[in-house]
């Protein structure tokens, strides 16, 4: 008997029977509007329906496919998660259990969140199929921050910690970095076969990073997991901790192809975005960047 349950749906990309039907498709789409731990500004959980609605208006055609990768692939919407109530370990083994039963039987799951803490659940459950042999689930994070704190606020499952948690599964690769404490910068220097981190400026001003982004996720299993905050605040204001000097469109697609390229993605998540009433571009933007995400690890595998 599964110990989660589920809220009514929305459909992504507006997708109609056919093409979103859940036998068929590839692809399923985990709406998680959970927000527990956040420390600034509030609204996370509103982030999954915002992205759901959003990506109605998305095209389709793909033109680096010269395609409609949504037909192609096939993506179903799942019901949301119901958020639990009595704590955030009792969500993430929630989270772990529903992605696992869905990757268990062959699709590839998209987590939409709600805050960074649901990436631990997105995570184990991708590990616990795709890592049973005992491989490493290597994360790229796509972030303005490391949450690499052991805890923060008295909770060890605070969005604050969830790369801690992460790099338990394998290396974790961040990239957009500009937002750290003494003791993330600390563990970073201890840590540096399990920890890789190209903050800001590295990508900013050296585009060739990305040849090293690529040689170290070459073959392995990858959980991509992007928290919208990582993009500038001049394409997605609408999250609760806001840094400038984030990645831009371009080079947050270079990112995610990079990886799809070189290293294989059996999972990915998209987090932290808190709709702003009246301001839609936001979400457009993060609800596109799903779409090409998804489009980009699965059609490029070779």
């Amino acid at each position: 008997m599964s110990s989660y349950s589920f809220l009514p749906p929305d459909n992504f990309l507006g997708l109609d029977g056919e093409i979103s039907a859940y036998a068929t498709s590839r692809v399923v789409v985990l709406p998680i509007p959970y927000e527990a731990t956040v420390s600034y500004s509030g609204g996370t959980r509103n982030g999954p329906r915002a992205i759901l609605q959003a990506s109605t208006q998305v095209e389709l055609y793909d033109r680096e496919f010269d395609s409609e990768p949504a037909e192609q692939l096939g993506i179903h919407t799942l019901p949301a998660l119901a958020p639990r109530m009595d704590g955030p370990q009792a969500m993430v083994d929630a989270i772990t259990e529903a992605v696992a039963e869905q990757a268990r039987v062959g699709k590839f799951v998209v987590g939409l969140g709600g805050e960074h803490t649901v990436s631990v659940g997105v995570g184990r459950g991708l590990a616990q199929v795709f890592c049973a042999d005992g491989a490493p689930l290597v994360t790229v994070q796509i972030d303005a921050h490391s949450d690499l704190r052991a805890s923060y606020e008295d909770s060890i499952y605070s969005h604050a910690c969830v790369a801690r948690h992460l790099n338990e599964l394998g290396p974790v690769i961040q990239v957009g970095i500009r937002s750290v404490c003494r003791e993330e910068v600390d563990y970073i220097a201890a840590n540096p076969e399990r920890v890789r981190v190209f903050f800001a400026e590295e990508v900013h001003a050296r585009p060739a990073y990305l040849a090293e982004l690529a040689e170290r996720v070459r073959g392995q299993r990858v959980f991509l997991t992007i928290d919208v905050d990582g993009i500038d605040p001049s394409l997605v204001p609408a999250t609760g901790t806001p840094e400038p000097g984030g990645l831009s469109w371009g080079q947050t697609l270079d990112v995610v192809r990079t990886v799809a390229r070189a290293g294989h993605i059996v999972g990915c998540d998209c987090v932290e975005l808190a709709p702003l009433p009246g301001y839609h571009a936001a979400d457009f933007v993060v609800a596109k960047l799903v779409y090409k995400t998804i489009s980009l690890a699965l059609l490029t595998r070779k």
